[in-house]
């Protein structure tokens, strides 16, 4: 039976599924006197990447992981979630967690059929390098869903990967989730949309990106420091629709989709410098007239 005060460095912590989060989050709670006892994997290269550097893993089946583990991640592709856990039997007590950050906890209902508790860890960071990730995990945020002790351990977990917890209601992960898009691969497209621009000129990608990103860095070190909307800089925030004219006058030469999106965000915009204080009701308005 899984306790809320068990001491973490004798949870018995499993993972099926071997990717890239399921590494760095395996390495990074082993770095910090966690347990982490048996991992498996549709794919044995993956299991034995995972479980090469920490002592006493074994590489083993599902069912063997859920037979011998206090706690098991299931940390397969989104898709096979459900199926996973399907076709193993669980014991009364334990806990069963996924870390997907979109799937509802529900997924997890034949192991709470069994007695299992069940529940959600999701770290909102990205894993395209899993040892990149791991020492990075430290001060990102780790969204949770579960109820009871499963709740209390996994928020003692968190607390020693040096985390902070979001606590999630149910039924509300599709719309965190999409939140994380616009702080992860949706900067990826506006910084194509910004390389789409230099290019029409005949700049090559990469001088592009050598102008744009310290200025991305330098909006994201204004944001930490001085909020979302103080931290905002450019055209709108300081109330120049001068500016904004010539930009709406220049794409609209170049491109119709990339006006179309320009404007959109502008009329985004405007409402931030508004709650800045950095641009008056007519302001406002003279800069949506602008957009139109």
């Amino acid at each position: 039976m899984l306790e809320q005060d068990i001491p973490l460095e004798r949870l018995r912590i499993g993972f099926i599924g071997a990717g890239r989060l399921a590494q760095a989050l395996a390495w990074s709670l082993t770095q910090r006197d966690c347990r982490v006892c048996a991992v498996a994997s549709r794919s044995r290269s993956s299991a034995l990447a995972l479980a090469a550097p920490l002592e006493g893993c074994e590489v083993t089946g599902a069912q063997q992981v859920a037979d011998i583990c206090d706690i098991v991640f299931v940390t397969t592709p989104d898709a096979s979630i459900e199926a996973t856990v399907q076709a193993l039997t669980w014991r009364p007590g334990m806990g069963v967690v996924h870390c997907s950050g979109a799937t509802e906890v529900g997924t997890l209902a034949k192991a709470a059929a069994e007695g299992a508790s069940t529940g959600g860890f999701h770290p909102m960071q990205t894993f395209g390098d899993p040892a990149v990730a791991a020492r990075s995990l430290p001060g990102c945020v780790i969204t949770i869903e579960a109820q009871g002790a499963l709740d209390a351990v996994l928020k003692r977990l968190a607390e020693r990967l040096e985390c902070t917890v979001n606590a999630l209601p149910a039924g509300m992960r599709g719309r965190y989730h999409a939140s994380g898009g616009y702080a992860s691969q949706f900067i990826n497209v506006l910084l194509a949309e910004a390389v789409h621009i230099w290019r029409s000129w005949g700049a090559e990608e990469d001088d592009a990106l050598k102008a744009l990103l310290p200025l991305l860095k330098g909006t994201i070190g204004a944001i930490e420091s001085a909020g979302l909307d103080r931290g905002m800089p450019g055209p709108v925030s300081r109330g120049d629709t001068e500016t904004v004219a010539r930009h709406v006058q220049a794409l609209a030469q170049m491109d119709d989709k990339a006006l179309a999106l320009y404007r959109e965000l502008c009329r985004r915009t405007v409402p931030l410098a508004q709650r800045a204080g950095r641009i008056s009701p007519e302001t406002a308005d003279q800069i949506r007239r602008e957009l139109e």
